[in-house]
């Protein structure tokens, strides 16, 4: 029933606790931990009474079977909530935690379909840090369960035919100084791309803060644009406690060039290991580096445009109506997907604003949460305030061919709603019809 993460394997644990496994097998600075396999899964939903689940030959990792419709999926997901984690869950859980001396943990998910190379299902299923006590684990273990069949989930494999497995991995959580994403280069003329912020990663992977961005070029030099990182994310007991950055470190850079260069070295070793470019998720707690997710890169960014370092923007009033907006030129963000893309400017600022939005509309927001992601197979492009090139949101829109820009601080009061917009994904700009 439990694995430790340095034995764990992609066909029975999923792809993200597979990589993790092969990274400790080969001393790589992987946090530790264990993983409750498919196996688990298929236990506790084997008598929710729906057609194929909990039935499958796990020398297939479940793949050969029919995907549930609708209705099947959302009464597993009801049923898998409902359902308190089976006592022989519960004492598994107790063991494995006092083995590794019952710290905070990270509790997340490693789907049968997540972290392949044909889809990364970037932040579509949950995930959970500063996890504490038996209770709280096997809730967090129960909800990673049922985000198999969360709308968001559902919708980003909307085209498949099969229904995924779930697997979840239990590893020590990371207290982050500074934390971030790196891509390792795609070809020998490639740099290494890396983003990184203050605190927790969440921040950076979910786009909440736009990120400084470095570029190790396989040669050796280390290019920098610093952001102005106004939030971070950290611990507070068993809470994620997102608060202003200190003003002294919002244009501080994160890394210095030495620290860039080790990152990038070890990104490719990650990749030389794992056979191709590496989207790594990685942290910095008391001077140790520490590597938490590696998975295939799915799509590559547009190369970045040339810019000068980030200086705080200008904040936009609201106008009085809270439906227009002042009028802007042409506006300059992070390339985020290729492509370039004419349509109309929504203006979306959370969920209750996604009625509005129709076939090709283009969506201006703050930033994207994964629950957006149905939006995503809809919309003709997409524009953030904040987030980075290698944040979730930019990876969902590359893997659906849509255009992105980020990183445009005001973008939802600078443009205008239901007007035409023209945004190029691969220079990084959007262009009002009136500019």
């Amino acid at each position: 029933m439990i694995v430790p993460l340095r034995e764990a394997a992609a066909d029975t644990c999923g792809g993200k606790a597979g990589a993790l496994g092969a990274l400790l097998r080969a001393g790589l600075p992987v946090p530790d931990g264990f993983v409750l396999p498919f196996a688990a899964y298929l236990a506790a939903v084997r008598d929710l009474g729906h057609r194929d689940l909990g039935h499958q030959d796990l020398g297939h990792s479940g793949l050969d079977r029919r995907g549930l419709d609708h209705r099947e999926q959302d009464a597993t997901r009801r049923g898998i909530e409902a359902r308190p984690v089976h006592v022989s869950v519960i004492d598994a859980l107790g063991r494995a935690l006092g083995e590794l001396g019952d710290p905070p943990v990270a509790v997340r998910s490693s789907a049968s379909d997540e972290d392949t190379g044909r889809a990364s299902a970037a932040g579509q299923y949950e995930s959970f840090l500063a996890v504490h006590g038996i209770g709280d684990v096997a809730d967090a273990v129960r909800a990673c369960w049922a985000s198999l069949f969360a709308p968001r989930a559902v919708g980003y494999r909307r085209d498949d035919r099969v229904d995924p497995l779930m697997a979840v991995i239990v590893q020590r959580h990371v207290d982050a100084e500074v934390s971030g994403v790196m891509f390792t280069p795609s070809g020998p003329d490639d740099a290494t791309r890396i983003e990184a912020s203050w605190g927790l990663g969440p921040s950076v992977v979910g786009g909440t803060v736009t990120p400084d961005a470095y570029r190790v070029a396989g040669d050796g030099p280390v290019s920098r644009t610093i952001a102005d990182k106004r939030t971070r994310l950290d611990r507070h007991g068993t809470r994620l406690v997102t608060r202003d950055a200190p003003t002294h470190t919002r244009n501080r850079p994160t890394l210095d060039d030495a620290t860039a260069t080790r990152l990038a070295e070890l990104g490719k070793e990650i990749a030389a290991l794992l056979d191709g470019p590496q989207d790594i998720e990685w942290a910095i707690a008391g001077g140790r580096t520490w590597i938490l997710q590696a998975r295939p890169v799915t799509a590559a960014p547009p190369a970045p445009a040339a810019r000068a370092p980030a200086v705080p923007a200008p904040e936009v009033p609201a106008p009085p109506d809270g439906d227009s907006a002042v009028p802007a030129a042409t506006l300059t963000g992070t390339p985020g997907s290729h492509g370039t893309v004419t349509g109309v400017a929504r203006i979306v600022r959370g969920p209750g604003d996604f009625a509005r939005v129709r076939p090709g509309d283009i969506l201006v927001c703050p930033f994207t949460d994964p629950a957006w992601t149905p939006l995503l197979r809809i919309a003709g492009g997409v524009v953030t305030e904040t987030g980075g090139v290698l944040s979730h949101a930019a990876i969902v829109a590359r893997e659906q061919a849509i255009p992105a820009v980020l990183g445009i601080a005001n973008a939802t009061r600078r443009l205008h709603d239901a007007t035409v917009i023209t945004i190029d994904g691969t220079t990084g700009t959007v262009t009002p019809a009136h500019a």
